[in-house]
């Protein structure tokens, strides 16, 4: 009888797969270079000292159009040396602008607040969005942009981590993962998730949906603005499986940092629409079925063990190839155990709580 679950749970499984592959594979015309709109970066930043010079090296390498970009560091309340660092980084920089955060927009708290300031001031017509500890691709405004048909809306990107051992090696992986799972329902019109670290979209729409001010209150303030974008049915949302728009964000250092931004992404994921929730359901049961196999173990228990284990593989080696950066998957062993573990736990620790810390925040 177990079997028999476990081949069901699978089957699901597997079409969901199979659904995100299709939906991430996607192609998508590109417009010339001539055509390119002016753009607005914008980096919120709370006590980045030990990462933010790493970012605005890469931004400054940023290939574009110097009449075309500016970027927006903006400096929310940060009590470290991260502003002076700033500061001597942009003195002779024009193409950069800090701002220092000194009032709140409406209700509007922490990032939100921060990102809702900086597009006030944005020249730009497409905004882009990256966090302080990211570092992106030289091409990565130009790779963006060039998405930027007269009828797109929003374009996100794909972030992995630096990958030097198994403890990182997993995060890396599961950053992708999840990404893929996002890009493949964004790209059939069916948005689940996206990730603010790397996510832009048209100033002008942005208006339209009347800004974080008008949007309620989200831990996960990037798809709370991705869904007011999608329910506005006027604009196409893409989501590009491209190298030249990857981004490289730091891992979490250790279980207690990773125990938060997983809780904080928890419990931005109950505000997801049903098929996000039916995803997640899926991706428990899968991994369940796996836990309690030895207490029902068979040959042909083992045989669908190997086969979850080759679905996940084949999503991951598509993705990081298409990437280049298939080097990461000799952690997918680590990931797997990890994903296990994570997807099993995790609702349990929202039932327990839903507050979350983070950068020195409470919510």
């Amino acid at each position: 009888m177990f079997e028999i679950i476990f081949l069901i749970v699978l089957s699901g499984y597997f079409i969901l797969s199979v659904i995100f592959i299709i939906g991430a594979s996607r192609q998508f015309k590109r417009i010339n270079d001539e055509e390119l709109p002016a753009a607005t970066v914008i980096v919120a930043v709370r006590n980045e000292g030990e990462n933010i010079l790493r970012c605005m090296q890469s931004l400054d390498n940023i290939v574009y159009d110097k009449n075309k970009l500016e970027i927006i560091l903006v400096d929310d309340e940060s009590t470290d040396n991260t502003g002076k660092i700033i500061d001597e980084f942009i003195f002779d920089k024009p193409k950069f602008k800090k701002i220092v955060i000194k009032k709140e927009i409406k209700s509007l708290k922490g990032k939100t607040n921060a990102l809702a300031n900086a597009i006030d001031i944005a020249n730009g017509e497409i905004i882009l969005t990256t966090d302080a500890d990211c570092e992106v691709h030289p091409m990565w405004v130009k790779t963006i942009t060039s998405y930027y048909q007269e009828n797109t809306g929003a374009v996100s990107g794909y972030t992995t981590q630096l990958a030097y051992n198994g403890f990182t090696g997993m995060q890396a992986i599961d950053f992708l993962y999840l990404l893929t799972i996002a890009s493949g329902f964004i790209n059939v019109n069916k948005p689940v998730s996206c990730m603010g670290n790397n996510m832009s979209y048209r100033k002008s729409v942005y208006l339209e949906t009347g800004g974080y001010e008008k949007l309620p209150f989200s831990i996960t303030e990037d798809f709370n603005l991705l869904w007011s974008i999608h329910k506005l049915d006027k604009y196409k949302i893409i989501f590009p499986l491209d190298k030249e728009a990857l981004i490289t964000s730091m891992p979490c250092k250790n279980l207690k940092n990773l125990y938060r931004q997983k809780k904080r992404w928890g419990i931005g994921g109950l505000e997801v629409p049903l098929r996000g929730k039916f995803i997640m359901a899926a991706g428990f049961a899968a991994n369940l079925c796996i836990l309690l196999s030895p207490l029902f173990f068979t040959v042909g228990c083992l045989y669908l063990i190997v086969f979850k284990l080759a679905i996940d593989y084949f999503v991951l080696y598509f993705v990081h190839n298409r990437l280049e950066i298939t080097k990461n998957l000799r952690y997918y062993l680590n990931f797997e155990i990890y994903y296990i573990l994570y997807v099993l736990i995790l609702p349990f620790i929202l039932v327990l709580s839903r507050k979350v810390s983070w950068k020195g925040r409470k919510y």
